[in-house]
């Protein structure tokens, strides 16, 4: 049994040694394109005037240094809540990855337009992992909390967000 223990932990070593070989290039190594898509709200957020509500998501950024990642963003929200309108939103941010490990931390700055003339500014802060399916290809759940300057109350949220990334090479 013991042995069988030690070839199986060695094994699984030299599995995780070969695989972090094949990228000879850091996942979040500076230089590097990022391309995703999000989709949040799901019923998985909490506001205090929404019922269900859907918000999608585009990003581009960049990798200005090593794990420090900067993005704009343009997306649309359909919400539910007793307003009943459409939303379209842009904003900036930014990401922190810690090491290779895809952990990262994010802050972003929006602005949302809602069909109803609604605007409002919304700071957030957003905690989530990026798992690589291959070189470049990630799936990015995230938790994240967004401030409404309009009214704290009815819209500020926080909630689960997942979204694809793509990571690419400039080379």
């Amino acid at each position: 049994m013991k042995k069988n223990l030690i070839v199986l932990a060695l094994s699984m070593f030299a599995t995780i040694t070969a695989s972090a070989q094949v990228y000879d290039i850091p996942p979040f190594a500076q230089d590097k394109f990022y391309l995703g898509a999000s989709l949040s709200n799901l019923d998985i957020n909490y506001s205090g005037l929404k019922d269900l509500s859907v918000d999608f998501s585009l990003k581009g950024g960049y990798l200005i240094e090593d794990n420090m990642m900067v993005y704009g963003l343009i997306g649309y929200g359909h919400e539910g809540s007793k307003f009943k309108c459409d939303s379209f939103t842009t904003g900036l941010g930014g990401r922190y990855y810690f090491e290779d490990n895809g952990i990262f931390l994010g802050v972003s700055a929006k602005y949302k337009h809602a069909a109803k003339s609604y605007n409002d500014f919304l700071p957030g802060v957003e905690v989530g992992y990026a798992f690589f399916l291959n070189r470049t290809l990630t799936i990015e759940p995230a938790l994240y909390y967004e401030q409404s300057f309009k009214n704290h109350g009815d819209f500020s949220t926080f909630g689960l967000r997942v979204g694809f990334g793509v990571y690419l090479f400039n080379d």
